[in-house]
């Protein structure tokens, strides 16, 4: 978590801080255990009591189960907030906010009511699977991809709303040449067949009926499988640059210009030049060393 946190203050609140957003002390590695754990089984909780024989036979079980986790996660939460000189910094982050969908849902429950909002309820109750979310926090390798998110966002944008037309535009073309019998009732309803077919789907629901109609289907296939691709190249390409930012330096050998050092590199693997300006060269200090004992 990349957010330049700070405790708020010594004592109490600076012990919480490394205890909990830290993970380099015995108490830290524990609390993080923990979290994992107390977040595997609610997400498992929220699993089984989807299922209905499950949810019959130990409801009970599962509803307790799950308001003791969730006021463990709001003491939890209210301890990060506790333990932190600017709270809004984390409660603004993806972390923070994550924190919030997870403990808000079943609190707000208590004020829907039940008869009337059986829907919202149902939905809130979902909701918390993101819960899951907080394992982010937990793998190394979570900040690299997100960074690799972040930096192909905008090419990503633009390819989905390349896509967008490209399905209304045959969406309307289909719903002009097939009839209503065949499904294709109305633009929306040709949007859903075209992106069911450009992903290659095909659950047969709406299926075209005339020739001019299938060889569309056909185009409009062959063209999904040709740039189904193009998002996953741009992100790979994000992810690879994020790697390399990450574990190779940017600076070049004063000797050759050699510039694919990893950050931890002192020697050029190419030349063998000093690659840290800042210092001396160990082998040089040897040298006089050897001089001065001559």
């Amino acid at each position: 978590m990349n957010l330049n946190l700070t405790p708020g203050a010594e004592g109490l609140r600076a012990q919480l801080f490394h205890i909990i957003f830290e993970s380099d002390t015995p108490g830290a590695k524990a609390f993080d255990i923990a979290l994992i754990g107390a977040i595997l089984l609610s997400v498992a909780v929220i699993l089984l009591g989807s299922i209905e024989i499950y949810a019959e036979r130990y409801g009970p079980i599962f509803f307790y189960i799950e308001w003791a986790l969730t006021i463990l996660f709001s003491l939890e939460l209210l301890v990060r907030i506790y333990c932190l000189e600017r709270p809004m910094l984390y409660l603004k982050s993806f972390y923070g906010i994550v924190d919030l969908i997870a403990i808000l849902p079943t609190w707000l429950v208590l004020l829907v009511p039940g008869a009337h909002g059986l829907v919202i309820v149902r939905l809130l109750r979902v909701l918390r699977i993101f819960r899951i979310l907080r394992l982010m926090e937990f793998v190394g390798e979570a900040s690299l991809l997100l960074d690799a998110l972040k930096r192909s966002l905008r090419q990503i944008l633009l390819f989905f709303s390349a896509i967008f037309m490209v399905v209304t535009l045959f969406a309307a073309l289909m719903y002009t040449i097939e009839s209503p019998e065949a499904g294709f009732t109305s633009i929306p309803m040709s949007m859903y067949w075209a992106i069911v077919s450009m992903t290659t789907v095909g659950y047969g629901d709406i299926v075209p009926a005339t020739a001019l109609g299938k060889a569309i289907t056909m185009i409009l296939m062959l063209l999904g499988y040709s740039i189904i691709a193009v998002p996953t190249g741009v992100f790979s390409a994000q992810v690879i640059r994020s790697i390399r930012e990450d574990r190779y330096s940017e600076e070049a050998c004063p000797g050759c210009g050699y510039d694919r050092h990893e950050k931890r590199a002192r020697y050029c693997l190419r030349c063998g030049t000093w690659l840290d300006e800042d210092s001396e060269d160990p082998r040089k200090k040897d040298d006089k060393d050897e001089s001065a004992s001559d």
